[in-house]
């Protein structure tokens, strides 16, 4: 490596004291809850999460000497995720980048960090509002295409390949008609899909957004539930199927054969983002947004418990409901998008191609490859006329 990426932020750990800020102008303070740092370390993982709002990727780890590492890297409207220990996947406003971990094994960036993704590939799609991401065991990318509402992938000539929309879009266009933007994944396929409502013209969810939320069964095609409001993330733990109710702010479990809710915990905020480690979700929270998010149950729900919306990450024990551990973000910061859990890794970093960082941080392979190692056969020369 030769060179290194300077450190974006690090935050203490405490009960309400504020991170150190390294840009004056971000004006965001992060404050976290005490076992915060000692639940990382002991189930040995970091969190990743976005905030399109103000194009960051945060990326949430313990240092050495057991404090919490907060670091934040720009990437233009920031929103789906898709982490593992060696690769991230970030879909922003017309792109998704891939960044790869470039450390080997025992080395470190800053001396604390054990995890450097760096930005190696950009696929071009265009201003589609890009909204969930996953990856397919043969490592090909599917992706929400909210703004044509279908499943897509890349393609290498056009800005999308569809590869899915609900029975009752008549047409792609990009009219963002019933807002679809929650991806689930089972056994490496797509199962489950969240929408808004069952809107078919443009724009149709934006006055169908209190109480026409749905679910659809990706193997029939079928509307699971249409009692949600403002639905997103939908995800799959050891068989049960999980959903955010956002327009309620509920966590609720979803019954796969009949649909039934059941609210397993309410969080105080506009609920996007949900990942897993052991028995605990993990789910990002936003401010209400005056108009998008204005006159939904949201609001009520908040008054009767006299609480304060949240923007940041709550960590709950799915049995009891409870919110064991949490990180808050207040000042500039108000909406994030997604979150995910990265295993195995301890203190990551991340370097963002708006960074003089993107152009200098180097990384190369020891070992030579084959000259012809990537042809088939050697061309055969044109004999003359």
């Amino acid at each position: 490596m030769e060179t290194e990426p300077a450190v974006e932020q690090a935050a203490p750990e405490s009960d309400q004291t504020p991170a150190d800020k390294p840009h004056e102008a971000a004006a965001t303070q992060i404050s976290c809850s005490r076992g915060l740092s000692s639940w990382l370390r002991a189930c040995n993982i970091s969190l990743a999460f976005t905030s399109y709002q103000t194009g960051l990727l945060y990326l949430v780890g313990v240092q050495p000497n057991g404090v919490l590492s907060v670091n934040q890297v720009g990437f233009l409207r920031a929103m789906g995720l898709w982490a593992t220990p060696q690769r991230i996947y970030l879909a922003v406003n017309a792109q998704v980048w891939r960044l790869e971990n470039m450390l080997k094994a025992g080395q470190t960036a800053n001396e604390h960090f054990d995890r450097c993704y760096v930005p190696r590939n950009a696929q071009v799609t265009g201003e589609i509002d890009l909204h969930e991401i996953a990856v397919q065991p043969d490592g090909r990318v599917i992706f929400v295409n909210t703004a044509y509402s279908c499943l897509a992938e890349f393609d290498k000539t056009h800005s999308f390949r569809p590869i899915w929309k609900p029975t009752f879009i008549s047409k792609l266009a990009p009219e963002d008609r019933c807002h679809l933007n929650g991806l689930c994944m089972e056994e490496g396929r797509p199962r489950y899909v969240t929408a808004v409502c069952r809107s078919d013209v443009i724009n149709g969810w934006r006055d169908r957004r209190a109480d026409s939320g749905i679910l659809i069964d990706l193997d029939t095609d079928e509307v699971l539930t249409e009692e949600l409001s403002m639905p997103h993330s939908p995800r799959l733990r050891q068989g049960a199927l999980w959903v955010l109710d956002s327009g309620r702010g509920y966590l609720c479990r979803v019954d796969r054969k009949t649909g039934k809710l059941e609210n397993r915990a309410f969080l105080p905020g506009f609920l996007r983002g949900l990942a897993f480690h052991g028995n605990c979700a993990v789910v990002s929270l936003s401010l209400p947004r005056d108009k998008s998010f204005s006159g939904l149950d949201l609001d009520t729900n908040l008054k009767t418990r006299d609480g304060e919306p949240w923007c940041g990450i709550q960590v709950v024990d799915l049995n009891s409901g409870d919110v064991q551990h949490w990180l808050r973000l207040e000042g500039q910061v108000r909406e994030l998008f997604d979150v995910a859990v990265i295993p195995s890794v301890r203190c990551p970093m991340a370097v963002s191609p708006q960074s003089r960082e993107f152009a200098t941080t180097i990384s190369k392979l020891d070992e030579f490859g084959s000259l012809r190692g990537s042809f088939a056969a050697t061309p055969q020369r044109a004999s003359a006329a």
